[in-house]
Formats: C-alpha cells, structure tokens, sequence
C-alpha cells in the first residue's frame, strides 16, 4: 500500500462516519501518521488558503508543501488513487464524477442525521455543514421508499396482519412525519426537518434491521413467533436511538411517546380496516 505523504484530511471530529473513515485511511497506510486533522483546529495560516465555508461540507485535502487543497471527492479520489490509481482514474471519469459528486454531496450535507454526534460548543470553528433543503428531502424520500419497501415484504410475513399493496407502507412512513411534526409545529423550519431526518434515519435503521431475517425467510420457514419477536426487538432498538437522538437534538421528550402512540393508531387501524 503506497502512502500518501505531505497531504492532511481535515475531517468533522463530530462526526462518527468522518472520524471512522479517516482514521481507516491512517490504519491502511493510505495517509501518514499526520495525515488527519480536525476541522476545528485549523490554524490561522491554514485558514488563510483554505476555504473555511467549503470544507465544513466538502472534506478539504491539504497540500502542506504547495498549500493548495482539493475538496469534497476529488480529495477522496486523491488519496484512494495513489494507493490505487485505476479507481482514480475511473473516478475522474465525467459520468462517474459527476454522479460521485451528488453521492457525495448527498451524505454529506445529511452526515448529521445520518449518524449525529455531540457537537462540542466550545470549540470555535464548528464543522457543520450547510442547511441543504434539496438534499434533505432527497433524504427523506429515500429512507421513505427504503422503509416502505421493507416492510412491505416483512408484514407479508405475519398473517395476523391483513395483506395490502406497499401505498400503505408509504402512507404509514409520510404520516409519521405529518403526526410527529404537529407536535413542534412552534419550532423553526430547519429544526422540524432536523427531527425529519433523524426520525426517517431511526425507521431506516430499524428496516435494515429486519433484512437479515428476510434473507433467512427465503432459505428457511421461520416461525412466526420469531417473526414476531424479532419485529419487537427491532422496534425497542429504534425507540432507544429514538430517545437518545431527541436528547442530542434538545427536543421535548414527549417526541417518543408520541412516536409510540402514532404506531398504536396504526396498528390499530390496520387491524380493524
């Protein structure tokens, strides 16, 4: 593995997923020891050739020879291409670039909702990118389409369930936002789609979590009892990451009862409609 020298990744130390990757980037040899630095350390000197604003959403690579900085993939492709320079070139491709670039731009301006981390108030370059509302909804509407497709096929596997078309699925998905919503309807715009996103990240993890006895179910009959009980762990899993995504995000607490009462009524109605 060729290392990457002289060159050093400013990444977000509040984010779970900057701090995992970059810190694979050490581990693999891909950067030196000196490779990495935290966003909120940047020097005056560095500040002075870096574009602050462009790297708390675009990860910025810097050259500490030539003080010049490449952001966002093609920082990425900078360090993967040295070690491996057919993924750089196939990533420079305009096609492939092009759609790396969304990708990127995509779980970028999400990574807080998508794996949130305490954000350190007294540190004085806050790394937090900018509030993007095409790229949240994007996110919304993915998790949306995730979630709904899941469990489609997971509720296929419970016969005490009546059979419906995935409509429901995404009727039960968008209604949660719409009832959840209701309950902050005082707060600003950014911070209800904040909770949005979180809320969809938690009904995205919680689909994920069900994947793997969908897999099982096609190479086995599963009980339905462990159907059962597996549904029920998962959604205490997601009412934990609920409660504590609430308390990161300073929100009243009563989100989660709320969130627990809205899965009442459905349940409700699916079993009497």
């Amino acid at each position: 593995m060729k290392t990457l020298q002289n060159q050093t990744l400013l990444y977000d130390e509040d984010c779970p997923l900057c701090q995992v990757y970059t810190t694979g980037f050490i581990k693999a040899k891909m950067l030196d020891e000196n490779g990495r630095k935290s966003y909120g350390q940047l020097s005056e000197t560095e500040q002075a050739f870096v574009d602050v604003k462009r790297a708390s959403n675009e990860i910025a690579l810097i050259d500490n020879q030539n003080k010049t900085v490449l952001y966002g993939i093609d920082s990425l492709l900078k360090v993967i291409g040295f070690s491996f320079p057919l993924i750089e070139k196939i990533g420079n491709l305009k096609p492939v670039n092009f759609f790396l670039k969304k990708l990127y731009s995509f779980v970028s301006y999400n990574r807080k909702v998508i794996i949130p981390g305490k954000i350190n108030k007294d540190q004085k370059l806050q790394c937090v990118p900018d509030f993007n509302y095409k790229y949240r909804f994007l996110f919304i509407a993915f998790a949306s389409i995730i979630t709904s497709i899941v469990l489609y096929h997971y509720a296929a596997l419970l016969p005490v369930l009546p059979q419906a078309g995935i409509t429901r699925e995404v009727l039960i998905a968008l209604g949660q936002l719409i009832f959840q919503s209701f309950f902050i309807l005082k707060s600003d715009k950014k911070t209800i789609l904040n909770y949005a996103g979180n809320l969809m990240t938690v009904s995205l993890m919680g689909s994920l979590l069900l994947l793997p006895l969908l897999a099982l179910q096609t190479v086995v009959n599963v009980p339905e009892n462990v159907i059962l009980g597996w549904f029920a762990i998962t959604v205490l899993i997601m009412f934990t990451e609920h409660f504590r995504r609430i308390k990161m995000l300073e929100l009243p607490a009563y989100l989660c009862l709320t969130w627990v009462v809205y899965r009442i009524i459905v349940l409700l109605l699916i079993l009497n409609f």
